[in-house]
């Protein structure tokens, strides 16, 4: 009888998981083959070694993160404005975001992961201005426009100022009602 492999997006998620909890020196053959129920040996059959594992993780958030939530944005269509929420929900979406913030510690030690967060970074960017300067003439302002929907969505998550008077989800809808000029 066959032995079932664990499967390498198995071990992918996994290892988004931990990167997500602890960092990148949280994502551990051992420590995933345990949390898999598995032997680390089945590891071997799908990556070369733990590097490969890593950048096997960063190519599944870099599609996941651009590539499957373009797909997303265009298959359930919409207006501009529509478009840009969606984008910014699925990009931020709670599968997504703990491993983007923890990519974005990574890449502050690691200059292969930035360039590759820029890359990320840009893509969005460049959705962003596509979407806002149909309904902004102005080339600067879509860029501000751009930055700070943007750094609203990235930052959001790492600010811990209370809002007097109203709740976070208040603000931000606010925020982004300026933003997208409604």
């Amino acid at each position: 009888m066959a032995i079932a492999r664990t499967p390498s997006e198995k071990w992918i998620e996994q290892g988004l998981l931990a990167l997500a909890e602890g960092g990148p020196d949280a994502v551990r053959v051992e420590v995933l083959a345990k949390a898999l129920g598995v032997t680390k040996g089945g590891f071997y059959g799908y990556f070369a070694d733990r590097n490969a594992l890593l950048e096997a993780m960063l190519d599944t958030w870099e599609r996941h993160s651009t590539d499957d939530v373009l797909d997303r944005v265009e298959r359930d269509g919409g207006d501009p404005r529509t478009k840009i929420q969606r984008a910014g929900a699925l990009t931020l979406s709670a599968e997504i975001l703990p491993v983007d913030l923890a990519i974005r510690d990574w890449a502050r030690r690691d200059p292969a992961v930035a360039q590759r967060l820029r890359r990320v970074d840009n893509t969005r960017m460049q959705l962003l201005r596509e979407m806002i300067a149909t309904f902004c003439d102005d080339p600067a302002e879509v860029e501000a426009r751009s930055l700070l929907a943007f750094c609203l969505r990235i930052g959001e998550q790492l600010l811990a100022a209370d809002h007097p008077d109203r709740t976070r989800a208040q603000v931000r809808a606010a925020a982004a009602d300026i933003i997208l000029k409604r």
